[in-house]
């Protein structure tokens, strides 16, 4: 069974104990391919040298401005975002703009600022013909009316997909994926669990988003790109498939948005 992260946070101080250790056991375990997602400025360099010095699993990085952390963003990053982009545009490594998009679950994040950081970076998307990965909390409907002014060459993934059904075909309307991971797992979780088979198998993408969103069974531990196998398993009942052919679509869903061979 071979399978792709489609999201996680390697690079994160979490993995700083054991990083090599769980990069072979993901190899071990056919999670042949990993997403780093960026967050700020300050971790794309930590998160390239991963990438780049990783040869099994196969790393790929993205570059973004996360908007949990609009605090830490200074507008000149958005130059040094470009700057990145540019230096690295031909390098097999580099798969997306992201982790972008907008955070309204939380107050204190101011949305205009949100707003201008988010269509510069479709902007760059545009620009450099590049996926994004989206982090989207209670602004569905902003996000789709702005993916629909823009027009992206490429679309990208909706990562930790948690909207509407409705919200979710307009995204696949758009050409987008939709990323599921651990919170499809908890039996509460009766709303997501409802949705995920009524999804396009061509629509969806596998994730851990580590070391967040652990999955129920591992409910309180740091979640880990270990975990995406199980994952599968515990989410492939839901679609009346074997957990083997889940892999085969996830897996073929990804390489195809991401040109992949």
């Amino acid at each position: 069974m071979q399978l792709i992260d489609s999201h996680c946070h390697l690079d994160f101080p979490q993995f700083d104990s054991d990083r090599t250790q769980v990069l072979t056991a993901c190899h071990q375990l056919g999670v042949t391919k990993l997403i780093l997602a960026a967050v700020t400025r300050d971790h794309w360099a930590r998160l390239w040298q991963l990438v780049e010095n990783t040869e099994q699993p196969q790393l790929f990085g993205s570059f973004g401005l996360h908007p949990y952390f609009l605090n830490e963003h200074l507008p000149d990053d958005l130059q040094q975002l470009r700057q990145q982009l540019s230096n690295h545009q031909q390098h097999p490594r580099l798969c997306a703009i992201g982790e972008i998009g907008l955070d309204y679950y939380l107050p204190e994040l101011d949305r205009q600022q949100q707003l201008f950081y988010f269509t510069e970076q479709l902007k760059l998307a545009k620009e450099f013909s590049l996926p994004v990965i989206l982090h989207v909390r209670k602004a569905h409907a902003e996000v789709i009316q702005l993916l629909k002014q823009h027009a992206l060459p490429r679309a990208g993934i909706v990562h930790a997909f948690s909207g509407s059904y409705e919200q979710a075909l307009e995204y696949i309307k758009l050409g987008f994926l939709l990323g599921i991971g651990g919170a499809y797992t908890w039996p509460n979780a009766h709303k997501l669990r409802t949705m995920l088979p009524r999804l396009p198998l061509a629509s969806i993408v596998l994730e851990t988003d580590s070391p967040d969103m652990a999955p129920a069974f591992a409910a309180g531990q740091r979640n880990s790109p270990t975990n995406l196998p199980q994952i599968c398993t515990e989410l492939a009942p839901l679609f009346d498939i074997p957990a083997t052919q889940l892999a085969q679509h996830t897996t073929h869903n990804a390489k195809q948005l991401f040109a992949w061979d």
